[in-house]
């Protein structure tokens, strides 16, 4: 493990770090995610226009060619700065680098600038009811038609849905191929004739997931990435930026301006003098500092050009844990007014503790279930056999 940065890896944080003090904005609460979603193109056109959008992106195409040891770093200031994340998070994490890797000219010209720019968003359309962990069952089918197919199917837990211009979507185009086979990757337009979007009501009161209803919308032939019925391979590109490492790096400096917050106000609430909310805490800032280390030897292993593989479950895992932890000792740190929410007079934090650990309870089941990341753990970290298999 290596802990220490380059002369131009610190040159680089110091620019981040530079260019983040003198433009972050705090966004103000939102009444809806309608205004979040128009104050967050706004935050993104000034982070595209600083060429802050996209950094791991070829120069030609609008980044800055970042290496994944400089995507770490950005990731963390930008966490540290406490800097509102983009809004057209699935278009620059996951359509973009499916449409380096895989799109056309064509389709790189058309659709990646705007998606720096967030001028137009996009979506996800992979899960479906029944079709989560378990991708390759999925059943929207897509009919081949004149100059495309008709799409028709249902996807769910579609983050900006109702605000998206476009969707990347599975689809399976060949009956008859196995199950990994015949699925085809499609670009859909989110304002096509047979889509309804539908918002799903989470326990935070927001709305930002969706489920989106697919009734014979017509794709075009020129939205196909990849090749026909070779999607699955260009969807695994899309889960490998989606599971990629940018997220531990983020996450732990969240967590710890997290946890400084929530100490400060321990200690001026007295809470610090009960044993057991110091004993929560004390264990947050253990799990903390695992994770940090675990992310030091992450960077270490890319610098020298190793990547990332089975060991980020045991990350996914541990991330889990630490937060769902740290959200249970912010309830009881704010202890009698844990059960209130926004506007609710003596407070602390007007709801945002309370919101935290509402959120906190999806952590196991966001980016892979810890049921997945144990199989994986289990199968491909400690060499058990896979479920199922002979003896």
């Amino acid at each position: 493990m290596d802990l220490n940065f380059t002369d131009e890896e610190q040159a680089f944080a110091s620019e981040v770090r530079a260019w983040l003090a003198g433009n972050v904005e705090h966004p103000p609460l939102f009444d809806s995610v309608d205004e979040e979603v128009a104050w967050g193109r706004r935050w993104q056109a000034k982070l595209a226009a600083g060429r802050w959008v996209g950094i791991h992106w070829p120069p030609e195409y609008g980044g800055r060619g970042a290496s994944p040891v400089q995507v770490a770093i950005f990731n963390m200031e930008y966490a540290r700065a406490r800097a509102t994340q983009p809004v057209n998070r699935v278009g620059i994490n996951l359509a973009g680098p499916t449409l380096l890797a895989h799109g056309t000219d064509e389709q790189r010209r058309r659709w990646l600038p705007k998606i720096l720019t967030a001028d137009e968003i996009w979506c996800q359309l992979f899960s479906e009811p029944g079709a989560g962990s378990d991708l390759a069952s999925l059943t929207t089918r897509a009919v081949p038609v004149d100059d495309g197919w008709l799409l028709t199917g249902q996807k769910v837990w579609t983050s900006y849905a109702r605000h998206a211009r476009w969707g990347i979507c599975l689809a399976r185009t060949n009956e008859d191929a196995p199950r990994h086979r015949g699925i085809s990757y499609l670009v859909v337009d989110m304002e096509a004739n047979g889509i309804d979007v539908r918002p799903l009501v989470q326990i935070t009161g927001e709305a930002e997931f969706n489920e989106v209803f697919l009734d014979k919308v017509f794709v075009p032939r020129e939205h196909l990435v990849g090749e026909l019925d070779g999607g699955w391979a260009v969807a695994n590109t899309t889960l490998a930026h989606e599971r990629g490492t940018s997220f531990p790096f983020k996450e732990q400096v969240v967590h710890e301006v997290f946890l400084d917050d929530l100490y400060g106000l321990a200690a001026e609430h007295g809470a610090l003098d009960v044993p057991e909310v110091a004993d929560e805490l004390a264990q947050a800032f253990v799990e903390l500092r695992v994770l940090r280390l675990h992310n030091w030897r992450t960077l270490s292993r890319l610098a020298r050009g190793v990547e990332p593989g089975p060991e980020s479950s045991w990350v996914k895992l541990a991330w889990t844990d630490m937060t769902q932890h740290l959200s249970d000792g912010a309830l009881d740190v704010v202890g009698a007014a844990a059960p209130l929410w926004w506007g609710a007079a003596a407070n602390p934090g007007d709801g945002r503790w309370q919101r935290q650990w509402l959120w906190s309870k999806a952590a196991s089941v966001a980016g892979g279930t810890s049921e997945v990341q144990r199989t994986i753990i289990g199968e491909r970290l400690l060499g058990l056999p896979r479920e199922g298999a002979r003896s």
